[in-house]
């Protein structure tokens, strides 16, 4: 359930120190474990391991595609998914994603899924891409990425204290209220630099 009422996002805390950039304009985000829920409640279902009428049962993450959905139109489109998995994982979490509908819901195109084989892969592939942010459920996945994505954020609960230069977000809600209002400031300032380039070249 979205918060009733936007907070700032920074309220009380201090910006990572290698967050200090304009806002992203084009984000990267994870599948498993933050797309996808984990498999450790009433709905425990094995993702990775189970059969696949299993996984098509693994439910989407409380409020993702709600959230993405809104992520997707404040950026104009600009938002990827960015998994690391083998070929049968591949094909199992394309297949999830037609079974709870995530494009026709969320807006974001098929083509716009990338896969790699190694978790360090995802840094290039966002620099490759221009994401200015990523969302990842693993520290290991996100310190690579440190000066190729300058907002990282750390998705859902954590053994350990997060690092001190990426953004935790405990759930969707989180993610709505710290990334919604980043994604919509830059829309606007990419919008006020296109009609400054055509205001520029008109005669």
């Amino acid at each position: 359930m979205a918060r009733k009422h936007a907070r700032n996002p920074w309220a009380g805390r201090t910006r990572p120190a290698t967050t200090r950039t304009a806002a992203p304009t084009a984000l990267g985000i994870d599948i498993g474990r933050v797309i996808i829920a984990p498999g450790d409640g009433p709905h425990d279902t094995s993702f990775l391991g189970g059969s696949d009428a299993d996984a098509m049962r693994t439910p989407p993450s409380p409020g993702a595609l709600e959230t993405i959905t809104a992520l997707v139109e404040a950026l104009g489109g600009r938002v990827r998914l960015v998994s690391k998995c083998g070929p049968a994982i591949q094909a199992r979490t394309r297949k999830w994603l037609a079974h709870w509908r995530f494009h026709e819901r969320t807006g974001l195109p098929s083509q716009q899924v990338r896969f790699c084989r190694k978790r360090p892969e995802k840094g290039p592939i966002c620099a490759q891409l221009g994401l200015g942010a990523f969302i990842d459920d693993r520290p290991d996945v996100l310190a690579p990425m440190a000066g190729l994505v300058p907002w990282r954020y750390l998705f859902g609960p954590q053994r350990r204290p997060p690092p001190p230069d990426v953004i935790p977000v405990r759930d969707w809600d989180e993610v709505r209220a710290e990334l919604l209002p980043l994604a919509r400031e830059a829309e606007l300032t990419a919008t006020a630099g296109a009609r400054g380039a055509a205001s520029a070249r008109a005669p």
